[in-house]
């Protein structure tokens, strides 16, 4: 695997340099009464882990310009890995991200169609029939693993952290498909070695995913080509991932042009993980209280399995 040269260019997002890890995201939360722009030098918590779901792909495109040739809004999307109970950066570790594209569909499953539900990319009304009881329509029995089916590897990536932990992927706002909210994937590996041929050795020390608010998710939507996937969406609060945690479990800081999507979003957010711990996603984390919310965070716990 050969390593891909050069810096992320910022063509589209207004030409600014962008680093994750800005004033907000260092501390937890600001709490309530504080100013928006509260920045206290305090660790985050552990970032929720999900399960990996079933359209990973072990990293064979070291990049950190994901997009190839899919189209959407441009998405720069920074990130800060530290160790939740040292706040101290992780340095050097392999960050995995992958999602579908702006209808739906994932690289690598392509005759999956949106999700991985059959069939090409919806065109029409959404299907009438219902979903398995308890399980993203975009997820095999289960919620095992999936072989996958082409060679396509559009919006997926994997690049190392630096001494400060940061890392930044350059990439375009995900779709959705029917049983799922707007997300993307990610793993954090720690303990390998960098060579010539990639990132070698090591283990798995976080599995999860990070999560769009709904405002963002109905700017994009008005706009091609989001506005061309007829999957029936599901909103943030119906997932059966996210936590309601809110950054705890993997809601970005976005920022973007209120008055226009299109040019471009910037995502932030800091991903505190216990370095000597091995979460490979392979397991069943516990599904939520109904009333998990945002100021939860403190009792909220990862949800169930899914793509």
């Amino acid at each position: 695997m050969a390593v891909a040269a050069g810096g992320i260019a910022t063509a589209g997002l207004g030409g600014t340099a962008f680093a994750a890890g800005t004033a907000g995201e260092r501390g937890r939360p600001a709490p309530a009464g504080a100013g928006a722009d509260a920045d206290e030098e305090v660790c985050y918590r552990l970032t929720s882990e999900t399960v990996e779901g079933p359209y990973y792909i072990d990293a064979d495109k070291l990049r950190r310009d994901v997009t190839e040739d899919r189209e959407g809004v441009p998405l720069l999307l920074g990130l800060k890995v530290i160790d939740s109970e040292t706040c101290r950066p992780i340095r050097n570790a392999a960050v995995d991200i992958w999602h579908c594209d702006a209808v739906g569909v994932y690289s690598g499953y392509e005759d999956q169609g949106n999700g991985g539900g059959g069939g090409p990319a919806p065109t029409g009304e959404p299907p009438t029939t219902e979903p398995p009881t308890g399980a993203p329509t975009g997820a095999p029995p289960g919620g095992g693993h999936q072989e996958p089916t082409d060679d396509s590897r559009y919006l997926r990536g994997t690049w190392r952290t630096d001494r400060h932990g940061q890392v930044t992927f350059r990439t375009v706002f995900p779709g959705w498909y029917r049983g799922r909210c707007v997300h993307i994937h990610v793993k954090v590996h720690v303990d390998g070695e960098w060579t010539d041929a990639g990132y070698e050795g090591g283990h798995t020390c976080h599995t999860g995913q990070f999560f769009f608010d709904e405002e963002s998710v109905l700017a994009s939507a008005v706009v091609e080509p989001y506005a061309s996937n007829a999957a029936e969406r599901t909103t943030l609060t119906e997932d059966t991932i996210y936590d309601q945690s809110g950054a705890r479990g993997g809601l970005l800081k976005l920022r973007y042009d209120k008055r226009d999507i299109t040019k471009g979003v910037h995502g932030s957010l800091t991903v505190g993980v216990d370095p000597g711990a091995t979460e490979d996603g392979q397991g069943s984390p516990p599904q939520p209280s109904a009333s998990a919310s945002a100021s939860d965070s403190a009792s909220a716990s990862p949800s169930a399995s899914g793509g």
